[in-house]
């Protein structure tokens, strides 16, 4: 079955019949498990397993030091181009959104590259908007293969690419490919994405497994937390990865937890998640997918990261910015969102060693 299916199958669920049945009881016998099938999953998501949080908590913290010990890979973005041809309602690089517009020559992309690269850091994920007249896959190989001199790995986080494109990519030198569905709602998605190619709905969902089955080492999924009911946007992120993981056996399945941030064009979210249900999703996708990697961004503030570093992360962006250029030319510019954790590289390892875990600049080395 291909996961659209999956995903249409799981989104028509009754949730609150399932809800229903589910008591504390519950979800104590699905923590007792050593092994968690979907249903067990969607019991860590319901309303009764608030009441059981900090058992989910030791039990999470237990799995992650166990399959990734007290490591937190640092990385962080660098965004190429903010031109965009989409109309996404919520997005700050959205092409009806008056913001001005910039793409990076290579040599400013090598400027880029100093400046990070000077902080430590070897895992880069680079970024732009949906414009493949402008940001092409001609220009991606090309700053690629800058970029390469500089770190082991280099990601993607771009418009979503045919299976030879990615396959072309790979060959550059990309390992990574990190690409949200936004939200797994078929309805919602189409009424956030009126106009330009990201409407495709299903163009987008199978990138990811495009990206695994052309050799990407690491692929990461997750939805927009905010733009929809995140009990499904939760649940069917946490079958998308399963789904990879089972399919693709050698590539690293990740999930982001990227959750709505204020930006240029002001679209407020209508299904806003709290800190603890962000916990509860960060705990539910942790005890259900034990071996997959989890990311937290700068979108979340300073000490709500710190808080969350027992409970399941293994990943954290470090000395962020999300304006084109934003590393090196130390310009005020409009960036796609608002970030709440301002901290350099430097001081998130300072951090992150007060509290017992070892920041992790680089854990991949490619063949040359």
């Amino acid at each position: 079955m291909s996961f659209h299916a999956l995903c249409r199958e799981a989104r028509e669920r009754p949730f609150d019949e399932v809800f229903a049945g589910v008591t504390a009881e519950t979800v104590r016998s699905v923590l007792a498990k050593d092994d968690r099938t979907p249903d067990d999953f969607l019991s860590l998501l319901a309303p009764a397993a608030e009441a059981v949080l900090e058992e989910m908590a030791r039990k999470a913290h237990e799995l992650t030091v166990r399959h990734f010990g007290r490591a937190i890979v640092f990385f962080t973005p660098l965004y190429l181009s903010n031109h965009c041809v989409n109309h996404c309602l919520y997005c700050g690089f959205s092409a009806d959104t008056a913001v001005p517009r910039r793409q990076l020559t290579l040599d400013e992309v090598r400027a880029e590259a100093e400046a990070i690269s000077s902080t430590g850091l070897k895992h880069l994920l680079i970024l732009t908007g949906e414009a493949r007249r402008v940001a092409s896959v001609d220009y991606l190989e090309q700053c690629v293969t800058v970029l390469r001199e500089y770190f082991s790995s280099v990601s993607i986080e771009v418009y979503p690419l045919e299976s030879g494109e990615y396959a072309r990519l790979v060959r550059a030198g990309v390992d990574g490919l990190t690409i949200y569905q936004e939200t797994y709602d078929e309805e919602e998605y189409a009424h956030l994405h009126p106009r330009g190619p990201k409407r495709d709905f299903r163009f987008r969902l199978d990138a990811p497994e495009r990206g695994c089955a052309a050799g990407m080492r690491a692929v990461n999924v997750g939805a927009l937390l905010g733009l929809a009911d995140w009990r499904r946007e939760a649940f069917v992120t946490g079958l998308h990865a399963a789904y990879l993981q089972r399919r693709y056996p050698q590539t690293e399945v990740g999930i982001s937890l990227p959750r709505m941030r204020p930006h240029a064009g002001g679209f407020q979210a209508r299904h806003p998640v709290s800190d603890r249900h962000l916990v509860q999703i960060l705990l539910a996708l942790r005890l259900f997918l034990p071996h997959a990697g989890i990311t937290i961004s700068t979108r979340e503030d300073a000490s709500f990261r710190e808080n969350l570093l027992p409970l399941g992360v293994t990943k954290m962006s470090a000395g962020v910015s999300t304006a084109v250029g934003g590393h090196s030319d130390g310009s005020e510019q409009v960036g796609q969102f608002e970030i709440s954790d301002h901290r350099s590289v430097a001081e998130m390892a300072e951090v992150l060693g007060r509290r017992g875990y070892q920041p992790v600049y680089k854990d991949w080395e490619p063949l040359r």
